[in-house]
């Protein structure tokens, strides 16, 4: 295993690794964002850590550290748009797209109660839920990768979707 390793710090080994892992790692990150140049940014940032620290991942788990990097990423940036939006709160508002204010104000009610959503599912149930509905894996591929019984997929996709429809039709 240790040859494994030393090969993700080859380059043309990561290059490979990279180009069989960009879509999948871009549509989680879409998922999560739902913006493309944010995905773009994340996938790319994940990326650059890994290579930065190859020589210190395991390589049959640098696909789970690849999407756990791009989630933390994402958690990070909530964070930091949190902090954001409370000091626009404390600044006097620019309409400079001519959008009326309670349009604007719903608009951002709802991503933040759709990135709460998301956010309130476990990370066991929201890895799951990604890898099935928008890598479109099926449960016996996620158990696989995961190492985890399907049985356990499917109780952590279960959950997810239950989650997510009472939060839903909250918003």
């Amino acid at each position: 295993m240790s040859d494994e390793k030393s090969t993700l710090c080859e380059e043309n080994h990561f290059r490979d690794f990279y180009l069989k892992h960009v879509q999948s790692a871009n549509n989680f990150a879409y998922y999560k964002c739902g913006d493309d140049e944010a995905a773009l940014d994340l996938v790319q940032d994940a990326f650059t850590k890994i290579w930065e620290n190859c020589s210190k991942i395991d390589f049959s788990k640098v696909k789970t550290y690849l999407f756990t990097s791009i989630n933390n990423l994402f958690l990070n940036n909530i964070k930091h748009q949190k902090v954001v939006l409370r000091y626009a709160k404390d600044a006097p508002n620019l309409d400079t797209n001519n959008q009326s204010p309670e349009y604007l104000f719903e608009e951002e009610e709802f991503k933040l109660k759709l990135t709460k959503a998301i956010a309130s599912l476990s990370e066991a149930q929201r890895e799951v839920f990604l890898l099935n509905r928008i890598d479109g894996k099926k449960y016996r591929e996620i158990a696989e990768l995961l190492d985890i019984s399907q049985k356990t997929v499917e109780k952590r996709m279960s959950g997810a979707l239950q989650i997510l429809k009472a939060q839903i039709e909250n918003i």
